[in-house]
């Protein structure tokens, strides 16, 4: 009974995560606005989060030393910054041009897209999921939302 609570605390948690990255996206472009760039409101943006991040660790107890032990991680470990980066850029100079739901109708089939790909190969250690007719059904379900959004 209590895993089964915990599945939908994580489902809550991650549809709560995936609102704010629209949220996110629309708060960015307005600052990109006022900062003249969407870079620099990218830059801003990620610098207000790494400043919440430390805060965080300071007051949740997790140790600072846990930073240097990072420095052991291979190369593709740090890509993840960049690609957030490139994530978060790209979405605060989309978003006015598109629209948010069809910037996100976007990114989330090409989200589908990867999954898949990474599921199937079992890329970077994630358990392997091969790609099967249900799984190619649900991202072409996608495809469709994506271009019904962008028709109407």
């Amino acid at each position: 009974m209590s895993s089964f609570f915990n599945n939908y605390f994580f489902i809550i948690l991650a549809l709560v995560a995936g609102m704010m990255m629209p949220t996110q996206a629309a708060i960015n472009s307005k600052l990109a606005g006022y900062a003249g760039s969407p870079i620099t409101a990218a830059f801003l943006s990620f610098a207000v989060g790494t400043l919440a991040l430390f805060v965080y660790m300071l007051l949740t107890g997790v140790p600072l030393n846990s930073i240097g032990l990072a420095t052991g991680a291979p190369l593709v470990a740090w890509i993840g910054g960049f690609l957030g980066a490139f994530f978060v850029s790209v979405m605060t100079t989309v978003v006015p041009r598109l629209g948010g739901a069809l910037t996100f109708s976007l990114a989330i089939g090409g989200q589908m897209l990867a999954t898949l790909l990474i599921d199937h190969f079992g890329v970077l250690g994630i358990p392997e999921k091969p790609i099967n007719l249900y799984r190619v059904l649900g991202a072409a379900l996608i495809t469709v939302g994506v271009i019904l959004i962008r028709q109407f």
